[in-house]
């Protein structure tokens, strides 16, 4: 036995725990000789007793008592190792890395995040805002697990991209403007308007909702951070086409929504890797498809 066996190890410490070889035998369920046996090969191997035995009493000698004072250390320590990775093969713990844009960040993500530290406290959620081809590259990199990204996306080699679900685009416009029922091409492209800038996917479907009615708007101001659009919009700065989630918070009562006509939606995919998933991933997963919407 070239190094200490934890195995034997465990036996030493219990016979000190319990104060008898036959005790031990019985608690670790061996049968006594393999006791003894795994003694004499710990003593053989560090050529010195390890424990005195004196009529049925057992007690450590000074070099078994500093032996088995390590030994306790070591096995809590392999004990700990294996919960650790029985947890992760479980899910139960795990670093799960998700990518997302602004948009998705503020109101659908937390909610999933919310479910996950309720339910499964030990998954650690790591969070890029990233655009969604910035997600698919970094999906493919292997340095994200899940994307949530607007649609269509092209899955490359490796990678699988499912529908998750949509939400209708609303025009955001100041409370004190005097508005239509439904806001139309021909009426937006008239007003001030805070539209998303030209790297996102909701940029380019505001932009095809326009053109199909012949329309070709120049906004005030493009920006990438929906909070912030909204922020002017009830200033007053101008008007917004923007994704409404049924479960997001109510919007400032100095903006109001309307409806599109033609209406628009603003789909958006789960992403991740074909194949086989760590446990955490799968759990991640499971929670964002709970927040599907029709």
């Amino acid at each position: 036995m070239r190094e200490l066996d934890l195995d034997r190890l465990r036996t030493l410490v219990t016979i000190a725990d319990l104060g008898s070889f036959a005790a031990a035998a019985r608690a670790l369920h061996l049968a006594p000789p393999t006791v003894s046996l795994h003694v004499s090969e710990l003593e053989s191997r560090l050529d010195t007793p390890l424990l005195l035995r004196n009529r049925g009493q057992v007690a450590p000698t000074g070099p078994g008592a500093a032996l088995i004072e390590r030994a306790r250390r070591l096995l809590a320590d392999a004990d700990a190792a294996l919960d650790e990775v029985q947890r992760l093969v479980e899910g139960r713990t795990g670093r799960v890395r998700v990518g997302a844009s602004t948009g998705v960040l503020a109101h659908l993500l937390p909610q999933a995040l919310e479910a996950l530290s309720r339910d499964h406290p030990g998954i650690d959620v790591q969070v890029a805002v990233l655009t969604s081809q910035e997600t698919m590259a970094r999906l493919a990199g292997g340095t994200l697990d899940i994307g949530l990204v607007a649609l269509p996306q092209a899955a490359g080699a490796g990678l699988k991209v499912q529908p998750w679900r949509r939400d209708p685009v609303m025009a955001f416009v100041p409370a004190s403007w005097k508005a239509p029922s439904h806001a139309t091409p021909a009426w937006l492209a008239q007003q001030p308007l805070i539209l998303n800038d030209a790297s996102t996917r909701l940029s380019r479907l505001t932009a095809e909702w326009f053109a199909e009615a012949g329309e070709q708007p120049r906004p005030r101001i493009e920006l990438n951070y929906n909070d912030a659009i909204k922020s002017l919009v009830a200033a007053g700065y101008g008007a917004a086409l923007l994704p409404h989630e049924a479960t997001a918070a109510q919007v400032d009562q100095r903006i109001a929504m309307l409806p599109l006509r033609p209406k628009l939606w603003r789909p958006l995919g789960i992403a991740h890797r074909s194949g086989a998933r760590e446990p955490s991933t799968e759990l991640v997963l499971d929670v964002l498809w709970r927040l599907r919407q029709a």
